[in-house]
């Protein structure tokens, strides 16, 4: 980037640009190399002014959430890296008898959205305990356990699109699949707006409390990790068939499958990307060769990985 362009963003955002930003600061698994510019946006003007000197510079524009559900390249990433920032994490509520509606910004974490409307009497998201990340990250992964998915309860996306114009997709225009959300190329999410109902108050903190203990009876605890690895195949389970591979434990350099669920690598210390993705090669190899089923990933590997 020109020093030019290095002064713009400067001028703009002040302590809020960083370059050569650490991405494994900003990351659940503690891996990623460095993102050229780091720019913390708190609105959706901030977020066009980012836009436009992307375009001016002919850099690439990357939205990071939370952190979790991806694998940051050793390399890091090139362009500029958007962080949202708190003024896009609030939860505004609207209750209206038996149907409630929330405005949710994307930073906002989802262990906050469950435990409000759960407060609230509100039904939809008890499957959700114990999903980290952001929501707008959780919408992009259609993020779900336990037979519930977050694509359940979004009315409407709300975002600016490419050409830096505030956009609202109501939901008869979005499309989910299994741990997948189509947005827009370019489009950068500000808020979701989900529906939930009332419903009985044990019945509710039942349901939430049977999701907490079932993530915390299978799921590593105590290691850096970014979540599932692998999306379920269909009439599968993508942890069995890891463990039946006899790879729970398995180590490249300091990553290893988790040897409480294998559908996780957990990064023992000073883990790599390189060792990460190692180990997700192995996996699928070993897994189509006793069973015939090509696992796919679920996390998502971003940034620069140099040459194949």
């Amino acid at each position: 980037m020109r020093g030019e362009d290095r002064d713009i963003l400067q001028q703009i955002f002040g302590e809020r640009v960083r370059f050569d930003e650490p991405l494994s600061r900003h990351t659940s698994f503690r891996i990623g190399g460095p993102a050229d510019v780091w720019v913390d946006v708190a609105d959706a003007q901030e977020i066009r002014r980012v836009q436009a000197v992307a375009v001016a510079t002919g850099l690439p524009l990357w939205v990071l959430g939370g952190g979790t559900n991806i694998l940051v390249g050793d390399r890091g990433v090139r362009g500029i890296v958007v962080h949202l920032g708190r003024p896009l994490a609030t939860l505004a509520w609207r209750i209206d008898g038996s149907r409630s509606e929330v405005r949710a910004g994307a930073a906002a974490f989802v262990k906050r959205l469950v435990t409000e409307s759960i407060e609230r009497d509100l039904t939809g998201l008890e499957f959700a305990e114990g999903i980290p990340g952001t929501i707008g990250g959780g919408l992009l992964m259609n993020a779900g356990a336990f037979g519930g998915e977050i694509s359940a309860v979004v009315e409407s996306v709300e975002g600016v699109d490419v050409g830096g114009v505030l956009q609202r997709l109501p939901r008869a225009a979005l499309r989910f699949e299994y741990r997948r959300f189509d947005l827009p190329p370019g489009f950068v999410l500000t808020h979701v707006e989900f529906a939930l109902r009332r419903g009985a108050r044990d019945a509710i903190r039942a349901a939430r409390a049977d999701a907490k203990r079932r993530r915390e009876a299978h799921q590593p605890l105590g290691y850096p990790n970014a979540g599932s690895i692998f999306k379920n195949p269909t009439g599968h389970y993508a942890g069995r068939l890891i463990e039946a591979a006899g790879l729970k434990g398995c180590r490249h350099g300091g990553a290893m499958i988790s040897d409480r669920h294998a559908n996780f690598i957990v990064n023992l210390g000073g883990a790599t990307a390189a060792d990460v993705r190692a180990l997700m090669t192995e996996v699928t190899q070993r897994v189509f060769a006793l069973n015939g089923v090509r696992l796919e990933p679920e996390i998502k590997l971003v940034g620069d990985w140099g040459a194949p």
